[in-house]
């Protein structure tokens, strides 16, 4: 997926200050972390954290939360144009990675996984569209399809920050493997010494050797 229709897609999500609010504490009570891992098909992976509330707006104390369904319905308005393109050019990679990052962004992760795997069907090589499909199968309770997404991945490309840094946390959070997690977070600092987020990396790898599992983060 290219840098610009990544970028316009997450613009596209857009809510008023209290919407974007109370996304994040539904985000928060339902335990889906997705700003957990690190984005597959973002213009450089990052270790991602849910973006900050607006400092200015409040939501009001009468306002419903946001359901799962709320996000749904307008992941499915968004998708609208990008699925009336697909009807004219139903495997252009870059619009199923589109719709897929809409529907992984309000947490509908099914249905994101489906078009990412439809993105790679026409586009295998696309490493970013396969480290968030392997987000979603994560999120779906499919660990080894996961892992193995993850693993494809890095035979197109062995130093991807992104799907080093997910591996290493699937493994971890996932699998129960705190030794294959650090392997895998050793590997992405070896493999790409200037990471912008080396010391955060860093300080998984002493945590987790520490035995600090549970301070780290919450699981997802």
């Amino acid at each position: 997926m290219t840098v610009e229709s990544d970028v316009q897609t997450e613009r596209n999500l857009t809510w008023e200050g209290w919407q974007a609010y109370t996304m994040a504490a539904v985000c928060l009570a339902v335990g889906l972390f997705v700003g957990y891992f690190g984005r597959g098909s973002a213009p450089s992976a990052t270790v991602s954290q849910p973006a900050p509330a607006p400092s200015a707006t409040v939501a009001p104390a009468t306002q419903q939360m946001p359901s799962l369904e709320d996000m749904k319905r307008m992941a499915d308005s968004q998708a609208k144009p990008l699925l009336a393109k697909l009807q004219s050019d139903p495997k252009n990679p870059d619009l199923l990675n589109q719709v897929g990052n809409l529907y992984r962004l309000t947490h509908q992760f099914k249905i994101s996984a489906e078009y990412y795997q439809k993105s790679l069907d026409a586009d295998p090589k696309n490493v970013g569209a396969r480290t968030d499909l392997a987000s979603c199968l994560y999120y779906q309770g499919d660990i080894d399809g996961s892992i193995e997404q993850l693993e494809k991945s890095l035979s197109y490309d062995s130093k991807h920050a992104g799907t080093l840094y997910n591996l290493g946390m699937i493994r971890w959070k996932g699998r129960n493997d705190p030794a294959g997690a650090v392997a895998s977070w050793q590997k992405l600092l070896k493999l790409n010494p200037n990471y912008e987020n080396k010391d955060a990396v860093e300080k998984l790898i002493a945590q987790v050797k520490g035995g600090g599992l549970k301070s780290v983060a919450q699981n997802p």
